[in-house]
């Protein structure tokens, strides 16, 4: 995650698309036809609008306390409608018929959205679904021979067990269509399921509760108009009570800063795609991702910036991902899609990357441009797993390979996880190795322009008693995730130095570099730990070298950089490992106490024939000698290669055409032979 460079379009945000967004087009409309329908209707009769008097004055009271209740509940609170408004227009309908309930409904939404002018479009679906809830009520009234006026209101003492029916008809229809179209309109796409389940049966219930509530407030209206506003405290405490149940639902499945999804919701969402998934034998994806070096954006910026980029983030992951994927954020800077219909793992795959190039466009935040670098593990069921939680894990397990390899994208892949059955009997057997002292160190010369040798790289070696060699890379990884990692640096360096001493005695006089992990500068003492190992060993700390990689200064860069003073204090040298595959910026570079850089074979292997390597090569070891560092570049194999190193001022080579790796007796004889040779001939050869 750096900053962008200035030319690149900062996308902008979009809004949750809606559950329906056909009928949020469609209900304006219909409310259009019916207002007037209903106006000529009353304007034909010559009916009041309203009630006059005590009850129409009870009602405004009324109405204003349930509109300032709404204002203070702010103006996110909308799905669903609100329950006090619902109380009030229902009574008003039964009573005096559908002109005062909709002027009542009409003034309620009018008011919070004056106050709350950002809504006016959410304002206007609220609107429209009262209008067709209320004239649903009166058209069912008026079926049953019930036709409630202003100047001839349907009291409540005219009320008998035979209307029981029809005021539930009438409340029903008023209250659930109104709360189903608000639902349809307003409710986004893709969210949980538990939670909308759990809304619809809240919305179910409190309709019960107001269809109690409607018919009193119709007595209290007819009988002691007055006293109406009393009823301010019920209505407003059930809508309350439905908000705060709201707000807890939403708290267990919801992500309070994104809005999205969170990981319990992530796994309930998992299970129910493997249970639909396994019964028609289709395959789902899921994709975690993982934003690179997040925490130097909190550590720079501070968190309320951090947590300004996480939202921004979850917006560019809602707009890159396919219509059916569902989103989620599981914690941290990590976002989850699911894929719920897939063709293939290549698929699923191609979809990641869609996703990471999307994040990595630059935005702007706080006035800097950044770009978000972006990890994505893939698992897919049912080829990597069987059940939620070994899915989410394995995509977890993906999504750090690809950390670890620096490429973005990464599919599960059993061989790269140190958790499977194989992978954990390999880690036993790697620990009884290193018990058993059955790790060899094989040793690679790096040699200059003039045929000397500048010094030999230790690299680790395990041939298994029954699977044969082990491929370094495979076991340094579970090293790694299981935290072996530190006994086998301790392994290599002990065996490294026993060696340097053992040629010092032989005359043999050759720097050895082993290489450290970053968790090991990260380690307090180190620094002191290696000069304890030199003086007990009587190696003079010149002849050691340690090599580390760029991902180093990446997570804590004042630690990493205070270890390494610490270490060439004590005389040890620092060589900086496959430069220019890790993310290291030019300060970094700068501070590191350095004296050596070795070109990664990844720039090398092509040099000869790609003139954009050669380049590459070229401008490294100018800023090196600047630096005032040793160039040694890895992965030499043919005589051109060595060649064209030499014309762009490489200072040393490692790989194939000088040796391969030998194992310590060979490497001595290797040794002799070379000082002999290089003698007589004083050829690099």
């Amino acid at each position: 995650m750096h900053a962008a460079p200035p030319g690149h379009p900062v996308p902008s945000g979009r809004d949750t698309a809606p559950r329906c967004p056909v009928l949020r087009g469609t209900l304006p409309p219909v409310a259009a036809v019916l207002l007037p329908l209903g106006g000529a209707v009353v304007l034909a009769e010559g009916t009041p609008l309203l009630p006059a008097g005590a009850p129409g004055l009870g009602l405004a009271v009324l109405a204003c306390l349930i509109v300032a209740h709404l204002v203070a509940l702010g103006p996110g609170r909308w799905w669903g409608g609100s329950g006090s408004g619902s109380a009030v227009t229902l009574a008003v309908l039964l009573l005096y018929g559908w002109t005062p309930a909709v002027l009542i409904a009409l003034a309620l939404v009018g008011a919070v959205v004056l106050v709350h002018r950002g809504r006016a479009r959410d304002a206007l679906l609220h609107a429209s679904a009262e209008v067709i809830g209320i004239s649903a009520g009166a058209l069912l009234l008026a079926a049953g021979g019930v036709h409630p006026r202003g100047d001839s209101p349907w009291h409540p003492h005219r009320w008998d067990l035979a209307d029981v029916p029809l005021i539930v008809a009438a409340a029903c229809a008023h209250l659930l269509l109104t709360r189903a179209l608000l639902w349809l309109c307003l409710a986004p796409t893709g969210g949980p399921s538990r939670l909308l389940r759990a809304a619809l049966v809240r919305q179910g219930l409190i309709s019960v509760a107001l269809l109690g509530l409607a018919p009193l407030i119709g007595v209290v209206l007819v009988h002691a108009p007055l006293l109406l506003p009393l009823f301010a405290v019920p209505v407003i405490a059930l809508d309350s009570t439905l908000w705060i149940a709201r707000a807890r639902a939403r708290e267990q499945v919801l992500d309070p800063l994104t809005g999205l999804p969170n990981r319990q919701w992530l796994l309930d969402h998992i299970r129910r795609l493997v249970r639909e998934s396994g019964e028609e034998g289709a395959r789902f994806a899921l994709i975690l991702i993982d934003l690179d070096r997040f925490r130097s954006v909190n550590d720079t910026l501070g968190h309320s910036t951090g947590d300004r980029l996480l939202v921004r983030v979850a917006d560019r992951v809602r707009r890159a991902v396919p219509p059916d994927a569902a989103i989620a954020r599981p914690g941290g800077d990590e976002f989850a899609v699911l894929l719920p219909r897939v063709g293939s793992v290549t698929a699923a795959q191609r979809v990641a990357r869609r996703l990471t190039t999307a994040l990595g466009e630059p935005l702007n935040l706080n006035g800097i441009r950044l770009v978000v670098e972006a990890s994505a593990g893939v698992a897919v069921f049912p080829d990597h797993a069987g059940d939620a939680e070994v899915l989410l894990r394995r995509a977890d397990v993906a999504m750090y390979t690809a950390k670890q390899d620096r490429d973005g994208v990464q599919v599960y892949d059993p061989c790269r996880d140190a958790n499977t059955p194989d992978r954990l009997g390999l880690l036993g057997d790697l620990r009884r190795a290193l018990e058993n002292r059955d790790i060899a160190l094989h040793y690679q010369p790096k040699v200059g322009f003039d045929g000397r040798v500048r010094g030999l790289e230790a690299l680790v070696r395990w041939d298994h008693p029954e699977r044969g060699p082990i491929p370094p890379a495979e076991f340094i990884a579970i090293a790694e995730s299981s935290g072996l990692m530190p006994r086998l640096t301790d392994y290599v360096m002990e065996t490294a130095l026993y060696r340097v001493a053992r040629w010092r005695e032989e005359g043999i006089t050759v720097p050895v570099a082993v290489n450290v992990s970053p968790r090991e500068v990260y380690a307090p003492g180190f620094a002191g730990s290696v000069a304890a190992r030199l003086a007990r060993h009587g190696v003079p700390a010149g002849s050691l070298q340690l090599e580390i990689t760029e991902n180093v200064m990446l997570e804590d860069p004042e630690q990493a950089a205070d270890t390494l003073a610490g270490l060439t204090g004590h005389g040890v040298r620092m060589s900086l490992d496959d430069f220019g595959t890790g993310y290291s910026s030019l300060v970094h570079l700068r501070r590191l106490p350095l004296s050596e850089l070795k070109i990664d074979r990844s720039f090398v292997s092509s040099l000869a024939v790609d003139a954009e390597d050669a380049e590459i090569v070229r401008c490294t070891v100018e800023l090196a000698h600047s630096l005032g560092l040793v160039v040694v570049a890895e992965g030499v194999e043919d005589r051109e290669t060595w060649e064209r190193l030499r014309e762009l001022g490489c200072d040393a080579v490692q790989g194939w055409l000088v040796s391969r790796a030998m194992p310590a007796e060979e490497t001595t004889a290797w040794l002799r032979a070379r000082a002999h040779t290089h003698a007589l001939t004083g050829e690099p050869f």
